[in-house]
């Protein structure tokens, strides 16, 4: 296939809400090749034996293990995934680290935030960032687990705001190093990283500057104590200290007033392996409630048996079910965009780089998205083992305190629910991707009369997938809307854009499922799909709920009189079904499936 076709086929970030998207184009786990299951299964073995059966150990504050454990899996290569080969890494593509970050981070978020900080926002500034003398220096000993890194760029005053920082790097009056002086707080493996990526402000300049600053406490670097946390608590999270640290002026990264786009290009990448970090604690979470709820007898009958229960193990299964959908169809998205500017001559850095930030809509959705996704598994996790979920001895407790913090990690869900719809209105301002013209035929179709057509839609997920057309328009429609009211104002409405950012999200979501499902239908037969059917249908139909009430409130927002008439007959029209799905049926299929297998097994 040429690079010309390729790129032809490949939707640019943002599109999936304006063009038709094939199932046989979208990837899912059930592509994984035969290296991929191996490096699959070898890092569940690596946290079977060394995490999940020691998740006490992280419970208790053992930072020492934690700093153990993520030598084991440098010396197992699993810290170097991402890492080019020339610097001492695997050079594997972006699913393969997606599919490392999903599994290796289900037993502890402890462990589970070390490495992500680590091999993420730790490492990979040097590797997209780095000089070539800054690369063979460092990153290999990052590669191995010799060395750990570690990231400072939130201050007390700097946090969302993060190019509001307050550290000061002065050079030196021979010119030969910056003196950096300031306070950095929430420092995740500041306990026993060698190296931190830096971030401070040169004199008055407008954006902030990264540095590679190795740890040297005779250097005026001191660290506060390991914070008191509601969870992770075997992650070492510290305040760092800079008093005139002296960083060669070699050891700036990239140029100078760079460090706010390095901030941000980590954070993509980041926000999508956060979405990562976050399956495999879905799935785990999801074996012992169901374990659990086989095993618990009341009224003489396991509470597996009772609806109240199947009804949310069938919605754990749902959620992990979607997100990995979502997930994997995005990573391969961009590890095919990376591919195609390889080949047109691009640097591994620059496609990387480029590679990721193109689908920087889809990162934010994702994060957003499942790490609210872990929180209700766990939560339900918790209520399934009744007292015992409230207990620390079972892992309930532990995974429902852990999860928390993926709702703010890599920037809140809030600002990226806004940086979503922000960054899809300036893709279309650039013409990146044309949401006026399906925005326009939407408001034309509004005016017109509707077809009283009776649609054809015995084909499997004929309906749903007119269904997800139409739930597209939804957005459009409001979108467009507010963009026509508030024009560059628009970023002011907060409320309004997080609702029509749940529309994106539940939109991007749903479609997902529903093609991974009709895809594997088609290479393994509906039957051996029943169950992912009934599931992709119920995350249909709740997402259907959620873009109606968002879509309701968004319209009675910002419209009033005929306009708002309109647009809420549009929005009843476009979020209505020809066939209802019984629910309690579909909940009920999912649920004795998981009960069956004693788990969940989607993902084999």
């Amino acid at each position: 296939m040429s690079t010309e076709t390729k790129e032809k086929q490949l939707l640019r970030g943002g599109q999936f809400l304006v063009k038709q998207v094939d199932c046989e184009e979208i990837f899912t786990l059930e592509d994984l090749n035969e290296e991929q299951q191996m490096m699959r299964e070898s890092t569940k073995e690596f946290v079977d034996r060394e995490l999940w059966a020691h998740w006490e150990r992280f419970e208790n504050k053992d930072y020492a293990y934690t700093e153990e454990t993520m030598r084991k899996a440098g010396e197992l290569g699993l810290l170097s995934v991402a890492i080019p080969e020339a610097y001492g890494g695997m050079g594997m593509g972006f699913v393969s680290t997606m599919l490392v970050c999903d599994y290796i981070s289900g037993a502890t978020g402890s462990f589970s935030t070390a490495f992500g900080a680590h091999t993420g926002i730790g490492t990979m500034p040097i590797t997209l960032y780095g000089s070539e003398e800054q690369k063979q220096k460092y990153v290999p000993k990052l590669a191995s687990g010799e060395w750990f890194g570690a990231y400072c760029l939130t201050e007390p005053g700097a946090g969302s705001d993060a190019n509001s920082g307050k550290t000061k790097a002065v050079l030196s009056e021979d010119g030969k190093h910056y003196l950096i002086s300031g306070q950095k707080m929430w420092i995740s493996n500041a306990g026993f990283c060698n190296l931190f990526i830096v971030f401070a402000r040169i004199g008055d300049d407008k954006n902030i500057t990264g540095f590679i600053v190795e740890n040297d406490p005779s250097n005026g670097i001191s660290l506060g104590d390991e914070e008191k946390k509601l969870g992770i608590h075997s992650s070492s999270t510290r305040q760092v200290f800079f008093n005139e640290t002296k960083v060669p002026v070699e050891n700036m990264l990239s140029e100078r007033g760079n460090g706010f786009k390095i901030a941000m290009n980590a954070l993509n990448v980041g926000r999508i392996k956060l979405a990562a970090a976050c399956l495999e604690a879905q799935r785990r979470v999801i074996n012992e409630a169901t374990k659990y709820a086989n095993e618990r007898v009341q009224f003489k009958t396991p509470i597996i048996n009772f609806g109240a229960i199947k009804a949310k193990i069938a919605d754990m299964a749902t959620n992990a079910y979607v997100d990995e959908a979502a997930s994997y169809r995005a990573a391969k998205d961009i590890e095919d965009r990376i591919a195609i500017r390889v080949a047109e001559g691009n640097t591994h850095q620059e496609a990387e780089l480029k590679g990721v930030e193109e689908y920087a809509i889809e990162c934010s959705i994702l994060k957003v998205a499942v790490s609210e996704h872990v929180q209700q598994t766990t939560d339900e996790g918790i209520q399934i083992f009744g007292g015992m979920g409230f207990s620390a001895d079972t892992p309930m407790e532990s995974a429902w305190r852990d999860a928390r913090i993926a709702r703010i990690y890599e920037g809140t869900n809030e600002i990226n629910r806004m940086l979503a719809v922000g960054m899809l209105v300036k893709k279309a301002m650039k013409g990146h991707v044309d949401l006026l013209g399906p925005a326009t035929a939407v408001g034309e179709e509004l005016m017109g009369i509707p077809s009283f057509d009776t649609p054809d839609y015995s084909a499997l997920f004929a309906e749903e997938k007119d269904l997800v057309k139409r739930l597209k328009k939804v957005f459009l429609m409001v979108a467009g809307s507010a963009v026509q009211k508030f024009g560059p104002q628009l970023e002011e409405h907060q409320q309004l854009l997080m609702a029509a950012s749940d529309i994106l999200i539940q939109v991007y979501l749903a479609e997902s499922a529903i093609l991974r499902t009709e895809k594997n239908a088609k290479r393994f037969g509906e039957e051996a799909q029943a169950t992912q059917i009934a599931m992709s249908k119920l995350y249909l139909y709740r997402a259907v709920d959620i873009i109606a009430q968002r879509g309701k409130e968004a319209i009675v927002s910002f419209s009033e009189g005929d306009e708002q008439k309109m647009m809420l007959m549009g929005l009843k029209r476009f979020t209505k079904y020809a066939n209802q799905p019984n629910v309690v049926a579909l909940r009920t299929q999912i649920a004795e499936r998981v009960a069956a297998d004693g788990g969940y097994t989607f993902d084999a």
